[in-house]
Parts: C-alpha cells; structure tokens; sequence
C-alpha cells in the first residue's frame, strides 16, 4: 500500500515588509501563505508523497487563495473544511545584520481556532492513510483544538497509523503549564517526536543543564523514558552571526543517538526550516532509511529550506540526496 500521510494545523496569511524595511516604514507587504503542518505537506508533496491538509478555512476570496497555495505543489486539499469568517495572519520583519526578526500575530478568532469538534470526521479523513503528523501549535489554538487534536491522534492510534509531532512550543499562544497539561495527554498516542531544547524547557520543564551529556540527547533520552517514543529527532542553530548559522541535527531511537554533519549556511529565509525538518524525517521513515541516513537527509532537507524564500520549502528528494551524499556544490546543475 502506498504511504499516505495526512496533516492538521493552521496555514496563515505571511506579511512581510518589502527590501527588509521595518513595520513603521514599510508601504508594501510581500504577501505568502505558511504554517507548520502546512510547510511540512508541502515539503512532501515535492518528495512525491501522497499528503492531505486537513484545517479550517473561510469560504472567502482569501481562504481559497490559501487553499490554492497548497494545491499548487500537489497537496490535497479535499479535507479542508470551510467556514469562519478570519484566516490567521502572522506579520514577519525579517532579521538583517544586528536587527533580530520580529513577529506579530494576528490569528486570534481565525476559523480553525473556533472550529468544533464535529467539524472534522476523523474515520473519513484518515481512511486509506499510514502517517499523521500534527505540531504542538495545533493545539494551543484553543481549548477545542487540543481536543480536535486529541480526538485526531487517538483515532489515528487506533487505525494504526504513525503519529508524529512536532512540539513547537510558541510562548505567544499558551503557557508553559497549559501546554505540559495538554501535550501530557496527547503525547502517549505519538511515536516519533521532533523537539529541541527549548520545546522540552517550554512544555515539560525539562532541565538539561547540569548533565554531562550532549544536551539534545539527554532532552531525547528523558523525553523516551517519559512517553516511550519510537524515535526523537532534533535540529539546531548555532548563530555565528544575525545572517549565518551552523546547522546540525540528530536522531534518539534505540538508545543511541545519530549526529549529522554541520552545515555552515548564509540565510535567505529560515521561517519553516524545522517543517522541512520534519518532512525529512518522515520521508526518511516511510522509505526505511537508516538512522544515520534518515539525519543527514532530514537535516540537508532543512538546510536547503534556508535558501527558499517563503515558508515552503520547494526542494526535491534529488536535490537533498546530492546535497546529503553527494557532490552538490556552487557549481550549475546541468
């Protein structure tokens, strides 16, 4: 049977400031459509993955303009359900030199964050899938999207997909008590979890300064004896400036844990670079990649998404493979 992966979330309206300007100066916004779930669908849509986005979107002009952003790569959109009257909004002042990025959020009484629970027939939507894949911002939503979120997860556990998330802790949304009392009861029902340090700290308090051990393991490792994962996969920056990075990754499953190399990378835009993360893990899974394999494509795959402007990340499984194993270089492709 062909591996089928379906994902939930929020994909919202992006708005950012022409040639870097700032908010208070800018008279025209570059407009894009983005969000995680919706960033990861499109990632494996351009790996040839049969995808579905499941979320809720008015019926508007603007809603199906969204719509038509997902359908343009080859997501599936047929389980998106219409209705509301706002989609969510994000404004993004972009970093440049000393000058750190700037988000403001405007998703509050968005349509997938009223959605109802009867919204969604999760025996419809999920019937003929392998995979489904959801983040931590999916439920911090609202009260009712936790328990979408749940419902979808424990629905998903029992057909017998593959559950993974991406916890993604966002401040802004929910508190960190909130978000360990919600993700608590959803976690035990996901198999591959995608946290960084900074998720664990934000949603279960987890502290991995005093160990001895290299951070992101010791997070994976008590994240494994907490929800007994199948897998934990992490990817990090390390800022060497405001515009350059060093990117690495790894990989917790069977007690041990698999590093990638480090790419050194100049940004063109890093929004959705954990997504395209995300994307690669899973891509990595379903075609039963080793662990060391499965890390250096999942992480090449995030590292190719610092050069794409936008949330997407419009890359193929060639490109990353060359990137990863091969010769990939400056030189033209021919």
């Amino acid at each position: 049977m062909k591996d089928k992966v379906i994902t939930l979330g929020e994909i919202l309206l992006r708005l950012s400031p022409d040639n870097n300007e700032r908010f208070i100066q800018c008279h025209n916004f570059e407009a894009v459509y983005g969000g995680g779930e919706a960033n990861t669908a499109v990632s494996l849509a351009s790996f040839d993955v049969d995808t579905s986005y499941v979320t809720k979107l008015p019926a508007h002009a603007i809603g199906q303009s969204a719509v038509n952003s997902l359908r343009e790569y080859g997501v599936d959109t047929s389980m998106i359900v219409r209705g509301g009257e706002q989609i969510g909004i994000y404004f993004l002042e972009k970093k440049t030199s000393q000058r750190p990025t700037n988000v403001i959020y405007n998703r509050k009484g968005s349509a997938i964050a009223q959605a109802q629970p009867s919204d969604f027939d999760w025996d419809q939507i999920l019937e003929g899938a392998t995979w489904f894949h959801f983040s931590g911002i999916t439920p911090a939503l609202s009260d009712n999207m936790a328990e979408i979120t749940l419902e979808a997860c424990q629905k998903a556990k029992e057909k017998g997909l593959t559950i993974s998330c991406d916890l993604n802790y966002r401040s802004k949304l929910w508190s960190s008590e909130k978000a360990n009392e919600v993700m608590s009861r959803i976690c035990p029902y996901v198999d591959i979890c995608i946290a960084n340090e900074d998720d664990a700290v934000g949603i279960f308090g987890m502290n991995a300064d005093n160990t001895t051990e290299e951070k992101n393991a010791y997070i994976a490792k008590e994240l494994t004896k907490r929800f007994d994962f199948q897998m934990v996969a992490s990817v990090w920056r390390t800022e060497t400036s405001i515009t350059t990075f060093k990117l690495q990754s790894m990989i917790y499953t069977g007690g041990q844990a698999y590093y990638s190399k480090e790419y050194f990378m100049h940004i063109l835009d890093y929004i959705g670079a954990g997504d395209a993360y995300c994307a690669g893990i899973i891509y990595g899974m379903i075609h039963h990649f080793e662990p060391q394999k499965m890390v250096e494509f999942a992480n090449a795959a995030s590292c190719l998404k610092h050069t794409v402007s936008g949330d997407y990340n419009l890359v193929t499984v060639d490109e990353v493979m060359k990137l990863a194993f091969g010769a990939a270089g400056n030189e033209v492709q021919r």
